[in-house]
């Protein structure tokens, strides 16, 4: 949301039912942030806890973008505009897909499914309230 602009991942595409593959909220340079800034916390928490915890945080990083991906492709099929709500899919989508990716790597317990499934639909709503009193977003979802 900060870093994003700029050249589309979908290039402009469409699929044969009209809609963009992804829409015009997702591009490269929002990516690319993703991934950097996951990287870099990946890094001040290896250095905090005393532990190589980079690949885990690329992998979190990798799977979330490809998760936020996956509910955009979801919601383009549905006809949802780029920015519309598909409550469930947009605060979880993200969530879904750092868990999938990160347990090829590790462990992941139930419990710590349970509580990124249930701690960030709300946190993720109160910031993105907090983004669009911001003036960062459009709108408040």
């Amino acid at each position: 949301m900060i870093f994003g602009g700029g050249a589309t991942v979908d290039f402009g595409k469409t699929l044969p039912d009209g809609q963009r593959i992804f829409g015009s909220n997702k591009t490269f340079r929002g990516l690319i942030s993703g991934l950097a800034v996951g990287g870099a916390v990946g890094l001040i928490q290896s250095y905090m806890f005393h532990a190589n915890l980079l690949p885990i945080a690329i992998a979190a990083s990798v799977g979330s973008l490809l998760g936020d991906l996956a509910g955009a492709f979801l919601k383009r099929r549905m006809g949802i505009r780029p920015g519309g709500p598909l409550p469930g899919v947009d605060q979880l989508d993200f969530v879904i897909g750092a868990l999938l990716l990160v347990s090829v790597f590790s462990r992941v317990s139930l419990g710590v499914v349970l509580i990124m499934l249930l701690v960030t639909p709300p946190i993720h709503f109160l910031t993105n309230v907090g983004a669009y009193a911001f003036g960062l977003k459009a709108n408040y979802w």
